[in-house]
């Protein structure tokens, strides 16, 4: 029975290093890419941030501007980051959970290349005043069937592991990574249809594009970082999932409740009332199921606190299940109709955006890089250090930003606007504090992401150190067992799913 045991594990592992070993250049690829875009995405937002209390910076550049930098800095944060992180997780889970390693690497590195040639025209468009002033949708128009193209080569990919997985169970990350799959183009094409090629009325296609950023972030980015988290969760602690029935509800929950959010943004305009009151009660409910979710992944992680403490990847991952959990609660308050009548034009939605994208997605992402990146090369972390720092600049830059845009700063802007008897001069002057603070803070985030990126890419280069222990944020690796916090490289998975 034992040798039976023995073989069954060995078979195991070979495998698991064989799917490793497949996706290796696509995962590092968008990993690496999707880095250097986030690099970009920050320094753009401190020129932005810098131009929003000191106009006169760097005046003489057309293509700095802030009505240019800004846009720039958000679409190389959702399509150069955000997204080509999405990919690279994704693509490892499916093929991990469906047991199958990759046989057309290639065609998803082809796909890469070209999302990245899309993204790069379009960041290049907005800086040379070709954007379509449309938020989160500012690429100019011929670029976005480009990138629906290469989505359609990566998705086919996944849904065809998934379907010649082997084994009938479907675990919750899969759930999740389905969802995000197949929601993502429903979401692009029909915004981008009634946004840029149909004749649809102004006013509508503003409804539209608040809602597609709504769901891009409740049905994209949402799903694959609690997907990962779920995952990673498990894992490093070697523990099942806490109630596996609320997971699959929180799912559910979530696919009925996040389509209907959005359309609250544009409350108090000429368009159907019953859309912006369904939009707000849709953005409030949708709290439950993000809640749900992010319970449900803390009590699991619970169950092994040294793990949490001591694992990158399993401290990145609780931190970006915390900023989930805010997201639903600052959600929850902007929809308030009577929130919205002070948050409405001010920089609150702005740092609900940034919350989503960084405090919640990107420490996900960031988690599972640091969990997956030495399995597809076979290395370790070099650094303590570094993925200290990036941790803990991270979490002190986001949480200021919402503070001084969301939370703060917005209901500020909001109140000096509604000042009917002031001048708007002077409600601008009320946010030069928070603006200088939020220049600071993203300082700080970029500060934190060049030392990720030059990190990451000594692991793609293959420069990590070799070794039998994982990289933890603790000096002394004596009390690690063989399959410590996050296991050893060739012993890597103890838990079930």
């Amino acid at each position: 029975m034992s040798e039976l045991s023995h073989d069954s594990s060995t078979e195991d592992t070979q495998l698991r290093a064989e799917i490793d070993r497949s996706l290796r250049h696509p995962v590092m690829f968008f990993f690496t890419s999707g880095a250097a875009w986030l690099a970009v995405s920050l320094i753009l937002g401190v020129l932005a941030s810098i131009k929003s209390h000191n106009p006169e910076f760097l005046g003489e550049c057309a293509q700095l501007q802030y009505g240019r930098v800004f846009p720039a800095h958000l679409n190389a944060l959702v399509y150069g980051w955000g997204v080509q992180a999405g990919f690279g997780v994704l693509i490892w889970l499916m093929a991990r959970l469906s047991r199958q390693p990759s046989r057309n690497a290639g065609t998803i590195l082809v796909a890469g290349h070209i999302w990245n040639l899309g993204v790069s025209i379009g960041i290049i468009g907005i800086l040379f005043g070709f954007g379509t002033g449309k938020q989160w949708m500012e690429f100019p128009t011929f670029v976005w069937p480009l990138l629906l193209a290469a989505y359609a080569v990566i998705a086919i990919w996944s849904l065809v592991a998934f379907r010649i997985r082997r084994g009938e169970h479907v675990y919750i990350s899969q759930w999740y990574v389905l969802g995000a799959l197949l929601w993502f183009p429903w979401i692009y094409l029909t915004a981008n249809l009634y946004v840029n090629v149909f004749d649809v009325h102004p006013l509508m296609a503003t409804a539209i594009n608040r809602w597609f950023r709504q769901a891009m972030i409740l049905l994209f980015f949402a799903p694959i970082a609690i997907a990962s988290a779920y995952y990673i969760t498990a894992k490093v602690t070697a523990r099942a999932i806490y109630n596996y029935t609320y997971a699959v509800g929180g799912f559910w929950a979530l696919a009925i409740i996040a389509p209907w959010a959005g359309m609250h943004a544009v409350m108090g305009s000429p368009i159907p009332v019953f859309l912006q009151y369904v939009g707000a009660a849709a953005a409030m409910l949708v709290a439950v199921p993000l809640i749900a979710a992010g319970v449900n992944i803390l009590k699991t992680a619970s169950q092994s606190g040294e793990a949490t403490a001591h694992s990158p990847s399993l401290r990145f991952t609780v931190a970006g299940i915390f900023g989930m959990l805010l997201l639903a609660v600052l959600g929850l308050i902007l929809a308030h109709p009577d929130a919205i009548a002070y948050t409405q034009f001010s920089t609150a939605v702005y740092g609900y955006e940034v919350l989503a994208l960084y405090g919640f997605f990107s420490m996900c992402m960031f988690g599972a890089i640091y969990f997956i990146v030495p399995r597809v090369t076979r290395r370790e972390w070099l650094s303590r250090r570094l993925i200290r720092t990036h941790f803990w600049f991270s979490i002190y830059g986001v949480l200021l930003i919402v503070l001084f845009c969301s939370i703060l700063g917005g209901f500020q802007q909001g109140a000096a606007q509604r000042a009917y008897d002031e001048s708007w001069s002077s409600a601008v002057l009320s946010m030069f504090p928070y603006v200088v603070a939020t220049t600071l803070a993203w300082c700080a985030i970029l500060y934190a992401n060049i030392f990720f990126f030059i990190h990451l890419t000594l692991m793609w280069i293959r420069l990590g150190r070799r070794s039998s222990h994982p990289t933890l944020l603790r000096h002394d690796h004596t009390t690690v067992s063989p399959h410590g916090p996050e296991g050893d490289i060739e012993e890597l998975e103890n838990a079930k799913a």
